[in-house]
């Protein structure tokens, strides 16, 4: 399985498990769209995770999202903890998998606008953390994506990619100076009609304006920490450390194309 196919499929799987879960808790993450299709149901926002606010976050749990996954979503791996939202990697039999992970996804869509972010992410060869925004045939909408990626066998830089109608291919390795599991980054990406921005630490590290390659859908906002044994050669060989790896992420904010900035770190405030 290529990289590219993989990341489809985790995604897609991610959405089906979401979706068998959703009809047995009618209400909590709504699987069919709404006529209003495209338009997002969700506002400007500021997440500091005093609390996980479960109107805002749906926590994955009780399944992988395929053969290249070699651990299994678990709530038990979500926590608030220091001030800030953790995402644990760890060793334990979990359903099909013999270690367990952690994933939270936003219960509503967001369209264009500012998505910002400040974490840690984990250490590890294997392990990919991610900060990224989604939507995809569970909704009964073409699967859209855009990305924040660091892979555990280089956490000194992070890889941005989108996704539109499941076509990727548009990946860029930027650096993280430092090293994103060694200290708080910011990540940030600016999503219009006619062009999107990334952002690390404030600085503009990829420019995309070609109109074929930038999404055109409302997406769920996601964080998620997994491993694999199998796309080593994209993530690294997999190798266990003894202790469980942690994701821990300070803040994440959106603010919709036209409203203030929110924040005085804000990118939103620099480009307004």
């Amino acid at each position: 399985m290529t990289k590219k196919t993989a990341h489809a499929r985790r995604f897609t799987l991610v959405s089906l498990g979401l979706g068998s879960l959703a009809i047995l808790s009618a209400g909590l993450v709504p699987c069919v769209v709404s006529a209003q299709e495209d338009r997002p149901n969700g506002t400007s926002f500021v997440d500091n995770f005093d609390r996980i606010d479960s109107s805002r976050w749906y926590i994955s749990d009780g399944w992988n999202n395929g053969p290249h996954q070699n651990c299994t979503w678990s709530k038990k791996q979500v926590s608030r903890e220091d001030g800030m939202l953790q995402l644990q990697f760890t060793q334990g039999k979990t359903g099909e998998r013999d270690y367990a992970c952690g994933e939270i996804q936003t219960t509503k869509r967001f369209g264009y606008g500012t998505y910002e972010a400040r974490y840690r992410t984990a250490s590890g060869p294997g392990l990919n953390s991610a900060f990224f925004t989604y939507i995809g045939p569970t909704d009964k909408r073409p699967h859209d994506e855009i990305d924040f990626e660091v892979l555990g066998k280089n956490a000194g830089q992070v890889q941005v990619n989108q996704y539109i109608s499941a076509k990727g291919g548009n990946e860029k390795l930027v650096p993280v100076p430092g090293g994103a599991d060694q200290g708080f980054n910011d990540y940030a990406f600016v999503w219009e009609k006619d062009r999107l921005r990334y952002y690390v630490n404030g600085q503009l590290v990829q420019d995309v304006t070609d109109p074929s390659k930038i999404p055109t859908h409302a997406q769920k906002i996601f964080f998620s920490l997994w491993g694999t044994d199998t796309l080593s050669g994209w993530m690294g060989k997999f190798a266990y450390g003894g202790s469980p790896a942690t994701m821990q992420i300070k803040r994440v904010a959106f603010t919709a194309e036209g409203d203030k900035c929110q924040f005085p770190e804000s990118i939103a405030c620099k480009l307004n």
